[in-house]
C-alpha cells in the first residue's frame, strides 16, 4: 500500500506542476461551486507585461533562420524585466530543447585536462548582470518558450487543511481502499516581476 501511495503522489505532483505552469482558470466561478470543480490560473496565462518574441524591438533576432535561443536574447529579456519592475530574475524554467540551447552558451569555452575522465555538458546556474539564475528543466514548459521568474514572488500553497494526505475508505475482504487528497493554489505576487520569451525555434 505504501508503494501505491508513493506512485499516486508522484502522479499528482506531476499534474500539479503542469497546472502551476499552464493552468487555465474558468471565466465564471474559478473558485468552484457545489457542482463545478475549482480551477487555477497558471504562470503562463498570468504573465502579461513582459512577454517577448525574437526581433520584437526589445529582443534581438535569434540564431539561424528560425530564431534559435542565444545568450544575447536571454540577457535582453532579463534586462527588460529588471528595468521594468526592479525585480531580480533568479529562476529560468525551460523544456528540453531550450535547456540544450542554454547548455550551448558555454560550448566554445569548454576545456578538459588530460586526466579528466568525465564529460560534463550542463548549465545548472546562469549568471548575468541582471541576476544569478537556477536553470530548471520542466516537461510542462512549452517547447518554444523560456520562463523568467523571481522565485521570491511565486508560491504554491495548499488550501486550508487540503495539503496532500491519504484518506482510507471502506473496503471489503483483504483489499485496502483509499484516496490521496490535496488542493493547491498558485500565488504570484507582482506579475510585472516575471517574464516570458516565446516564439523560439524548436528544432
Amino acid at each position: 500500500l505504501d508503494y501505491q501511495k508513493q506512485e499516486r503522489l508522484r502522479e499528482l505532483l506531476r499534474d500539479l506542476e503542469n497546472s502551476v505552469i499552464n493552468g487555465v482558470a474558468a471565466d465564471i466561478d474559478p473558485q468552484g461551486t457545489q457542482g463545478v470543480r475549482r480551477t487555477m490560473r497558471g504562470i503562463l496565462p498570468t504573465i502579461a507585461t513582459h512577454r517577448y518574441m525574437p526581433g520584437d524591438g526589445i529582443l534581438p533576432d535569434g540564431d539561424g533562420a528560425g530564431d534559435l535561443l542565444n545568450e544575447a536574447m536571454l540577457n535582453s529579456a532579463m534586462r527588460a524585466v529588471w528595468e521594468g519592475s526592479g525585480a531580480r530574475v533568479d529562476t529560468i524554467v525551460v523544456n528540453g530543447f531550450q535547456k540544450r540551447r542554454i547548455n550551448q552558451f558555454i560550448a566554445a569555452a569548454r576545456r578538459y585536462g588530460a586526466r579528466e575522465e568525465s564529460f560534463r555538458d550542463l548549465v545548472s546556474t546562469y549568471e548575468s548582470d541582471f541576476g544569478v539564475c537556477r536553470v530548471i528543466l520542466s516537461r510542462w514548459a512549452p517547447a518554444d518558450s523560456v520562463l523568467l521568474l523571481d522565485s521570491s514572488r511565486v508560491d504554491v500553497m495548499p488550501l486550508a487543511g487540503r495539503a496532500f494526505h491519504y484518506r482510507a475508505q471502506e473496503s471489503g475482504g483483504d483489499s485496502a481502499v483509499g484516496q490521496i487528497i490535496g488542493e493547491y493554489t498558485l500565488e504570484m505576487r507582482n506579475e510585472n516581476a516575471h517574464g516570458l520569451v516565446q516564439g523560439l525555434a524548436i528544432n
